[in-house]
């Protein structure tokens, strides 16, 4: 996708009345235009999330960039670089801690860390939720921690056998890591609260809302005239929806909600 049609689909999202845009991959960080479009979609008054892998994120990007995103959103799969290293490259723990600490310097910019719970770290997940409660107690940034149940849907061939943990392994996780008051937000998803709960524009252009196992392809994004439509077709679960956005806004949508006045970008 280059970066005309990028835009125009910012340009879209934006005029569809979209609160917010996430941009994710793979790692987004990896476009040479990445920059441009978390402005455009600033400018455009939409709140700004981006989903990277961590790994390349450096300084310099956070200093160019930083002032147009109101959350970045990093994986950790465990509490150290043994249990990361069992489903990313080796390195790649060290790499996203080092990437919190850059975002330390921003503290507007708010922290979300994703992990996928699977059988290579179930047991290890009370001992990560409490290294990134004590990572959030020292920073500034408001944190977020999401915990999902994986599931078998992925664009590629993936073997699950040895990944997926029972719904009953899940639920007696949350109650293990909630049994103790924690200040920081846990965000529980497992596959029903993940079905139907958010709307993609893949890299190539088209629109999918994955549903159970599939990606199903509703067609070029910048080609559909009515996506109130697809949306219906698609049983896309609106409220659901809703209720999860809730869980995070953006501090100058807080600040606004509360009237407060945040100071302007510069």
């Amino acid at each position: 996708m280059n970066t005309s049609v990028a835009c125009d689909i910012v340009r879209k999202i934006a005029a569809a009345g979209v609160r917010r845009i996430v941009f994710t991959g793979g790692d987004p960080v990896l476009r040479d235009d990445l920059g441009l479009l978390l402005r455009l979609a600033k400018e455009l008054t939409l709140e700004v999330a981006l989903s990277s892998t961590g790994d390349r994120l450096t300084p310099g990007f956070l200093r160019a960039y930083g002032r147009w995103i109101d959350l970045v959103s990093l994986p950790l799969d465990g509490p150290n670089e043994d249990v990361s290293s069992r489903t990313k490259n080796p390195g790649h723990f060290t790499a996203v801690l080092r990437a919190i600490d850059w975002l330390g310097e921003y503290p507007r910019i708010d922290v979300k860390i994703g992990t996928p719970v699977t059988r290579t770290n179930l047991e290890t997940i009370p001992e990560l939720v409490d290294f990134v409660e004590q990572i959030s107690s020292r920073m500034s940034n408001r944190m977020f921690h999401n915990l999902f149940q994986a599931y078998p849907r992925a664009m590629g061939e993936v073997d699950w056998s040895d990944l997926l943990v029972t719904d009953a392994e899940f639920t007696s996780l949350r109650k293990t890591v909630e049994s103790r008051t924690r200040q920081l937000q846990l965000n529980w998803l497992d596959p029903a609260t993940l079905d139907r709960l958010y709307v993609m524009v893949m890299p190539y252009g088209s629109l999918t809302i994955p549903n159970g196992p599939a990606y199903p392809n509703y067609g070029a994004f910048l080609e559909i005239s009515d996506l109130d439509e697809v949306l219906t077709q698609a049983r896309f679960d609106a409220p659901k929806h809703a209720r999860h956005a809730q869980r995070w806004a953006s501090r100058a949508l807080s600040d606004t909600a509360s009237g407060r006045v945040q100071p302007p970008l510069t």
